[in-house]
């Protein structure tokens, strides 16, 4: 199981950071549609069967966010 809600984190750090999810979409060249598109699905961030294979080996996954200095 992905224990991230990841579209609440992208919305958090958005905020802590001032930044729109169209700014960031300009910042990675892509649109702003694609940028919410993958916030809005976690399958596509984290691939379904690669969670497969972690909870069959009796692990869940959490993805854990660190500022870069």
């Amino acid at each position: 199981m992905l224990m991230n809600n990841i579209e609440l984190d992208v919305k958090t750090k958005c905020i802590e950071e001032d930044k729109t999810q169209n700014e960031i979409a300009a910042d990675v060249g892509t649109s702003a549609a694609y940028v919410s598109r993958i916030v809005n699905s976690k399958e596509n961030i984290v691939n379904k069967t690669f969670i497969a294979m972690m909870e069959s080996l009796g692990y869940d996954i959490r993805l854990t966010y660190e500022k870069r200095a």
